[in-house]
């Protein structure tokens, strides 16, 4: 009797449906903004499975003919991301909401996709004036870098935006850190509007020399929430000043010499690649290479010494690894600051293939 209850127990929990598997959508609803006529727009759905079990999409069926999908095929893996794409063949004017029921072993339900936007008679195609996509918003860059800053200089750099859904937006910067102030003009962006996002930096505020990193997030209004869809990198490079050196001075000064200042690597079946430059102080004082930093993962350094006598010299090994660098965004580069008056920056950029 004791077994017989056993095995029903056991019969009963593998009759239990796949409710504990969990499909997941980031965004159910994607506003896709503004198309032309006849000119199909597709909105992507970042979908995730939650569960500790294989997943499998039996179908999605959008609610008209004029829409289609692509959605994978194979079975998705427990905890594994992955996309359903939406096209609408815009082949009518004004508003549209296009939805498509995803049906999966996931859920006993199905999970509801939706996007929106609007077809227009005709279009401007911004793909090269803002070639940034956060949503609604079209921005022309998501980098700001600051070069060469002394103390107490200012620096203002400009993100110039576009509002392409069907709402307004109040543009701002979320994450700033002391250095960076921001201004949006104009604080209201109607839909089909352009404005102009200023940044400025107070180098006041920087307390290193050499590279500062940081990420800010742009907020299409007050209260959104930071993902790395809407991430901007913001880079500053803070100089040793050498105001007041006298020419005389300068010709006993350190001197940097580099072998090259650029380093090509073609990984070929190789994960890692290794390069030496060296490094020689071809002046008539010590040589000091007070920082060397990064502008990227994906890469590692080594210097034999960071302090060199008149003509000595010494080797900088460089390891990129290509797994890490396909997944950065910024160009790889190695930065050195030195107290050379003539080249307080050294900037060692990498090309690999």
């Amino acid at each position: 009797m004791k077994y017989t209850l056993v095995i029903s127990f056991l019969l009963w929990l593998l009759a239990l449906p796949t409710g504990a598997q969990k499909l997941v959508v980031q965004k159910p609803t994607v506003n896709v903004g503004l198309t032309g006529y006849q000119q199909p727009i597709t909105a992507t759905f970042e979908l995730q499975n939650k569960s500790r079990h294989k997943l499998r999409i039996e179908a999605v069926k959008p609610d008209c003919h004029c829409t289609t999908v692509e959605y994978p095929k194979q079975e998705i893996s427990a905890d594994e991301k992955f996309q359903i794409r939406m096209t609408y063949d815009a082949r009518q004017l004004g508003h549209f909401d296009k939805q498509a029921a995803v049906i999966s072993n996931g859920s006993s339900k199905p999970v509801y996709l939706c996007m929106r936007g609007v077809v227009l008679t005709e279009v401007q195609d911004f793909s090269k004036t803002y070639p940034i996509d956060m949503g609604d918003l079209l921005l022309d860059k998501n980098e700001l870098e600051f070069d060469d800053i002394n103390k107490g200089d200012i620096q203002v750099q400009e993100i110039h935006l576009y509002n392409n859904g069907t709402q307004a937006y109040y543009p701002n910067l979320m994450h700033l850190p002391s250095y960076l102030t921001a201004t949006m003009t104009p604080k209201r962006l109607s839909p089909r509007q352009a404005g102009t996002m200023k940044v400025m930096l107070n180098s006041a505020q920087l307390h290193s020399y050499g590279l500062t990193q940081s990420s800010i997030y742009l907020a299409g209004n007050p209260g959104d929430k930071v993902s790395p869809e809407n991430e901007i990198n913001i880079s500053a490079i803070l100089l040793p000043s050498f105001t007041g050196i006298t020419e005389a001075q300068k010709q006993y000064a350190p001197k940097i010499r580099l072998s090259k200042e650029q380093v090509d690597i073609v990984f070929g079946n190789k994960k890692k690649k290794s390069d030496v430059i060296e490094i020689s102080n071809v002046g008539h004082t010590d040589l000091n290479i007070s920082s060397l930093q990064l502008f990227t993962a994906g890469l590692k350094i080594s210097l034999s010494k960071s302090k060199l006598r008149p003509q000595e010299k010494t080797k900088l090994k460089i390891t990129a690894i290509k797994e890490d660098l396909e997944k950065v965004r910024t160009r790889p580069r190695v930065l050195m600051i030195t107290n050379d008056p003539s080249r307080p920056k050294v900037t060692i950029t990498i090309n690999a293939k």
